[in-house]
């Protein structure tokens, strides 16, 4: 009676696999390797089948056929099997392209976000820059004029607006598209930003580095620029860190670059949350990918947090 019951279970899990099997056999687009397969977990039920006979009838069965069966469906796994292969190199072969074409998108998404930053900043400082100083010439005429000691505090007050209105004007446009990493590289970009961070008696960053005026591809040194500038707004923005240390090394064919700040730290299980809280990690990662570098981002409360990134050069 066992062996009756374990047989009768046996046929309706292999009908119920075979079942499977057949309707994955659409989803494989037909598949041959998998159409070996099916056929084999249908033989399998067949066999157990026959097995099943004699227990419930007088019927006799031919063992001949029985043992024809099992070595069919075993040629038919086997084969399936070797077959199969294929389907495994095609998911690979469809993965890469889907991970080249992520990439290729993504890169083309920041190419295109540079270029519009560097538009901008060009009409930004050649359109309202001219204008914002012809404002600033005629105040200057009108100045020289003789008007009581209130109308002169009001104009020394224009005057003063308008240049604080030129310099913002020159540090978005800078901010935007960097003159200065254009014309003059990553290493004297990065110390400049820095520079105009340090002024701020709040944060103190060290920066060292081997590349001195070397100069690499354009989409190199902008995406480490940006990288190094996000991590350093970040620090500001949220970890109330009194010191930065920026290490930019030119080992072989990479640029290896180290961040390190003082400040809060948070817990790595929260990663997610800062993702969510513009913590900008998601963007400097995607940056990074699209260049094929590598990232890694590191923190403990009141440990401040370490970040790394590993970029192939493009001379």
């Amino acid at each position: 009676m066992l062996i009756q019951i374990a047989l009768l279970l046996a046929i309706i899990l292999q009908l119920f696999a075979a079942l499977i099997s057949i309707k994955l056999v659409r989803v494989t687009k037909y598949n041959v390797s998998w159409v070996f397969i099916s056929t084999g977990f249908i033989l399998l039920a067949v066999r157990r089948f026959i097995e099943f006979i004699p227990f419930v009838s007088d019927a006799s069965t031919n063992r001949q056929v029985f043992i024809w069966l099992g070595v069919i469906a075993s040629i038919f796994f086997a084969v399936g099997l070797f077959l199969i292969q294929k389907i495994f190199r095609y998911m690979k072969k469809m993965e890469d392209e889907k991970r080249e074409l992520e990439k290729e998108l993504l890169h083309a998404i920041i190419h295109t976000e540079e270029s519009e930053k560097k538009r901008f900043a060009k009409d930004l400082h050649d359109g309202l820059g001219p204008i914002l100083s012809s404002v600033k010439m005629s105040l200057s005429t009108v100045e020289r004029r003789e008007y009581d000691e209130t109308s002169k505090m009001i104009l020394r007050n224009a005057d003063s607006a308008i240049d604080e209105a030129i310099k913002s004007i020159r540090e978005i446009s800078s901010n935007l598209s960097p003159h200065i990493l254009e014309n003059f590289g990553l290493r004297k970009a990065i110390r400049n930003f820095i520079s105009k961070i340090n002024l701020i008696d709040e944060v103190q960053i060290d920066f060292s580095t081997n590349i001195n005026e070397e100069r690499f591809a354009n989409d190199v040194e902008v995406v480490i620029y940006r990288v190094v500038c996000e991590l350093i707004n970040n620090t500001i923005k949220h970890a109330k860190a009194s010191d930065v240390e920026i290490t930019l090394i030119l080992a072989g064919k990479y640029l290896h670059c180290t961040y390190h700040d003082n400040g809060l730290g948070f817990n790595q299980t929260e990663t997610v949350k800062i993702h969510q809280t513009g913590m900008g990690i998601s963007n400097i990662l995607s940056r990074i990918t699209s260049l094929d570098g590598t990232f890694e981002f590191n923190s403990e409360i009141g440990k401040g947090i370490t970040a790394s990134f590993s970029i192939p050069i493009i001379r």
